[in-house]
């Protein structure tokens, strides 16, 4: 019988794949790589049924082939997202786009029995900035004062109680800018006297700043924990607008971080999570967020090493219990 296969869920050029990847391959363990906007239609297919109760099928590459019903684990990362419809496009283009989507991801995203790590619907959940700081002080993170709000009085009046305060967008979104790039919104400090009537439009989130002294990125596989601490050079706010001027080193984790976070993860139905943190002055951690598929390989090479190891663990285990 030929062993169960591993599915990789990524975009061509995902770095942090690409180190779970290499390392099952050292070990021998078979792996099929997929980005479904890419590579169905052009250099893959398939074909699944259900029947008398059983789910069944293939995804054929040029040199692969899958069989749906024996997959161990997926690894679902950063697919390509399939092409957004244009006005321009004419109606039948528009419905193989939408079909492809939702017919391939769907039979991708319900694999019996297979492990993922993390399926796509969890992710989305988890992705909910509002919902996951709830979440966060439920499971017993210590998080900043924070104001969700579309009332400008209520922002005013919250920036006027803290020291400092910072704004982050509810979601994080990209916007094309004038020369087609992408852009993004980055945390930010604002005073009071920038808050006008504009807050009315949409929610604005905003959170009391946190005299940090370094930020942290922990990333959990399962109960596993794996904390870089990151010190960047200068004032920075945000360090992930440019990590040409950030260091890492491990830090080992809290027993009330690491507690918590499992908790989270359970909450979630997650099996990895990248958590934030603010590092202040008396060694406390502030939750700032979780990316439920958050990067990690940017981190200190020992720390990456062991997320690498843990990640193909779980993987190569699958679901065992």
């Amino acid at each position: 019988m030929r062993e169960a296969q591993i599915l990789v869920v990524t975009a061509l050029g995902d770095v942090t794949a690409d180190l779970v990847v290499e390392e099952l391959y050292g070990r021998g363990v078979p792996v099929v790589r997929l980005d479904p906007s890419a590579d169905f239609s052009r250099i893959a297919e398939m074909s699944a049924r259900i029947e008398r109760g059983a789910f069944a099928g293939a995804v054929t590459t040029s040199t692969r082939q899958l069989d749906l019903s024996r997959v161990r684990s997926v690894y679902w990362r950063r697919p390509t997202p399939f092409t957004v419809p244009q006005e321009a496009e004419t109606s039948q283009q528009r419905f193989a786009i939408e079909q492809s989507s939702h017919g391939y991801l769907g039979v991708l995203r319900a694999l019996p029995g297979a492990w993922y790590v993390n399926h796509p619907a969890r992710n989305r959940d988890a992705e909910n900035k509002v919902l996951q700081l709830a979440t966060a002080a439920r499971t017993g993170f210590t998080l900043p004062d924070t104001l969700v709000t579309d009332v400008p009085g209520d922002a005013v009046q919250f920036a006027a109680e803290h020291e400092a305060v910072v704004y982050k967008p509810v979601h994080r979104v990209h916007l094309a800018g004038a020369d087609g790039r992408n852009r993004t919104v980055w945390v930010r400090t604002v005073g009071a006297h920038e808050l006008d009537d504009s807050i009315a439009l949409c929610p604005h989130l905003f959170q009391a700043c946190v005299p940090k002294v370094a930020d942290i990125r922990l990333a959990m596989v399962g109960s596993a924990a794996f904390a870089s601490r990151i010190d960047i050079v200068g004032e920075h706010l945000d360090w992930r607008q440019d990590q040409s001027l950030i260091s890492c080193s491990p830090i080992s984790v809290p027993g009330p971080v690491r507690d918590a976070a499992n908790s989270f993860l359970h909450a979630f139905g997650l099996r990895f999570g990248a958590f934030d943190f603010a590092l202040d002055a008396d060694g406390r951690w502030w939750f700032l967020e979780c990316n439920p598929n958050g990067q990690w390989a940017f981190v200190d090479e020992a720390t990456t090493h062991a997320i690498t190891q843990a990640l193909a663990d779980t993987l190569q285990k699958g679901d065992i219990t």
